[in-house]
């Protein structure tokens, strides 16, 4: 019995030692080969290495190139190769997956799994990469033959007509659930039709009747800014025309509770270019008080009220209108912001320090023509009452504003250049004069003064007939050329009235303030240089009568005059100036009509 035993012990041994030793070979043989029954996609790699077996599937599978997808939509169709939409095989990956067969897990399960694909076959997964990016470029190029946008609905104004527009619903295609159909197509290795699927897109704004509605109701008729009561102006409203309103309207988009919808408006910028326009007829500069001071009581009396300055709030406005227009009225009352004047009617010459007359002057024109007297009287009138701050430099030209024949002027000689001309305004270089004298003996600071030309009888007038001391006391403007200025370096306020006397031939101007301990030392050479003025001429005018001649030029002597003036304040020399007159010597002219008789010119001493 036990020598049957040990033969059979020994057989079942050799039997596994030839099976470990098969097991043995079989390993290193395939060791860096693909077990024997092993496939990608149908493509037999048993036994290959996995470089060879990259080669051959890639040699087997033209997929990528040669296969067909058609993209479907709406019984249209866009042809293209799997390459085309971003489709390789990964050769590599897929040589791996098939050597990678049997040669994981535990030793009996690799075992098992090597057996199975020598006796079976083991199919290998073929690795394929799909570049989605690829596959998004290629999509969004059928999106733009398939893409319908949404449309909103819409209104617009051509002329004052409102036109509106159906919202519209638009298309959009599916990209990611196009590309999942792609990929589940790519992975079948199959030609095959990929239907695309479309989004339907919302218009953002859907109804707009009820603005269109507003807009034809403001359209209907002129928008109306109304002057705020009380207000002074030429014009108590201002009318914007349908026409004008339109260009200005506009439909914004505004969201409420998730909802988009328009909203009519009017742009402001144009708004603001009408109302810029508007605000600069309106504009009110504030202006002081007129007064005269009463020389029995000391008082103040007003004899021109403040004038309240005021200015268009062009920002308010904008916003005032705009809510009536969001409304549908056709009417918004202006909006201004106001600003006093530093002097009002109630205050008092003690606040202003206007107490006393510090300075009178008067000059002489007795012999001018009557126009010369009333530009006189108009440009003198327009000083009377006039306030000058403390520190303040008054420009008389400022003051005078524009000498014109609708301003009360009328045409008088005017010196120009060196000739004598008619003008208009004629005589407001006596105004001037005297406004020069009374600063000057005030011992106010001159900063601007232009004399005449040449001497002027008027400016040397006194109250008994002629006196040459007043040469070079004159000081001419012409608006807005030549202008008079003189500065108020008092703290005080000054307080000018003008008096003119045709009668009497005067204009008188006086100076209220309070005075400072300031007077007047003043000298001066009178004429010197003596130039006796040329003969006189005579020249034909062919639009006088036989027998006129009329003088268009006076003789005049020229001369050099220096005016000089010490200001002593308190006892001392406060400063000092000086005033110098070239004035030429003047021809006396004579024009004649056709034919007259001339007179026998005097000799010459």
């Amino acid at each position: 019995m036990k020598k049957i035993i040990k033969p059979a012990i020994f057989g079942v041994l050799a039997f596994f030692g030839i099976l470990i030793l098969a097991i043995l070979s079989f390993q290193v043989f395939f060791a860096g080969r693909i077990l024997p029954g092993v496939s990608v996609s149908g493509i037999d790699v048993g036994g290959l290495n996995p470089t060879r077996a990259s080669k051959k599937i890639g040699e087997s599978i033209s997929y990528p190139q040669t296969g067909r997808l058609v993209f479907s939509y709406n019984g249209k169709t866009w042809q293209s190769s799997p390459a085309d939409v971003g489709v390789f095989l990964d050769l590599d990956s897929s040589a791996k997956n098939a050597f990678a067969v049997g040669r994981s897990g535990s030793i009996i399960t690799r075992l098992a799994e090597q057996f199975g694909s020598i006796y079976y076959g083991h199919p290998a997964a073929l690795s394929i990469i799909l570049d989605q990016r690829m596959s998004f470029d290629y999509l969004s190029k059928l999106a733009k033959e398939i893409d319908i946008p949404a449309a909103d609905a819409g209104v617009t104004i051509q002329g004052t007509e409102v036109v509106v527009t159906d919202a519209v619903t638009g298309i959009r295609l599916d990209r990611e659930s196009s590309l999942k159909s792609l990929t589940q197509q790519i992975n079948t290795l199959s030609d095959g039709v990929i239907p695309l699927k479309v989004i339907d897109t919302k218009p953002v704004v859907i109804e707009v009747g009820e603005q269109a509605e507003l807009a034809r109701t403001l359209l209907a008729e002129p928008f109306t800014l109304k002057m705020p009561s009380g207000e002074n102006s030429n014009q108590q409203s201002f009318i914007l025309q349908p026409a004008d309103l339109a260009v200005m309207l506009k439909f914004e988009q505004t969201e409420n509770n998730g909802e988009t919808s328009y909203k009519l408006g009017l742009e402001s910028q144009k708004l603001a270019v009408t109302l810029t326009q508007l605000a600069s007829e309106l504009r009110l500069a504030p202006v002081n008080t007129r007064f005269t001071f009463n020389d029995t009581t000391h008082q103040l009396e007003v004899i021109q009220p403040a004038v309240i300055g005021r200015e268009l709030d062009i920002t308010r406005n904008i916003d005032a209108i705009q809510d009536k227009v969001k409304t549908g009225q056709h009417s918004s009352e202006l909006v201004f912001n106001y600003s006093k004047p530093p002097v009002t009617d109630d205050m008092t010459g003690s606040q202003l320090g206007i107490t006393e007359l510090v300075q009178s002057q008067t000059s002489f024109f007795r012999g001018s023509s009557a126009d010369r007297i009333q530009n006189i009287k108009t440009a003198a009138s327009q000083f009377h009452g006039l306030l000058i701050a403390p520190g303040q430099t008054f420009s008389m030209s400022s003051a005078l504003g524009n000498i014109s024949l609708d301003n009360g002027y009328a045409e008088a000689l005017i010196i120009v250049g060196d000739k004598t001309i008619k003008g208009v305004g004629g005589g407001v270089c006596q105004v001037s004069t005297t406004l020069f004298r009374t600063a000057f003996f005030s011992g106010l600071p001159i900063v601007e003064r232009h004399p005449h030309a040449y001497r002027v009888g008027y400016y040397e007038q006194i109250a008994g007939g002629h006196n040459p001391a007043f040469a070079g006391m004159d000081a001419t403007v012409y608006v807005p050329l030549v202008d008079f200025k003189f500065t108020n370096d008092t703290p005080y306020w000054l307080l000018m009235e003008t008096y003119t006397s045709p009668t009497y031939g005067t204009l008188t101007w006086k100076f209220y303030s309070t005075r400072d301990g300031r007077s007047v030392d003043w000298s001066t050479t009178g004429p010197k240089n003596i130039v006796e003025p040329p003969d006189d001429l005579y020249r034909e005018n062919p639009d006088l009568p036989e027998g006129e001649i009329k003088q268009i030029e006076y003789h005049a002597q020229g001369a050099d005059v220096t005016v000089n003036r010490d200001v002593i304040k308190d006892g001392k020399l406060y400063f000092n100036d000086s005033f110098f007159t070239h004035y030429q010597p003047w021809q006396a002219i004579y024009e004649y009509g056709p034919g007259t008789e001339l007179p026998t010119p005097t000799p010459s001493p």
